[in-house]
């Protein structure tokens, strides 16, 4: 991933697919979905945390080089 994302890109990003990721799992735990579908709706979460994950890797990175960002467990918490 590039170094150049801003900051708040970056939070911007983690926020959005943390939320999506809950979605998703709401989604699969529900009887909303066929069947059929199911395999392919789990895929989606798996591509969710995958990227979900190389952004934490990212942002752990980078809030170790710069102190005024919050810690992930802050920031997933809303306390940012």
């Amino acid at each position: 991933m590039p170094e150049n994302i801003s900051n708040n890109a970056l939070i911007l990003a983690l926020l959005s697919l943390n939320g999506e990721i809950a979605i998703q799992k709401d989604y699969l735990e529900s009887d909303e979905i066929p069947e059929d579908e199911v395999a392919e709706e789990e895929e989606v979460l798996d591509d969710l945390e995958q990227a979900f994950m190389e952004f934490v890797d990212v942002y752990k990175a980078r809030a170790q080089a710069d102190k005024s960002l919050p810690s992930l467990d802050e920031l997933l918490a809303g306390e940012a």
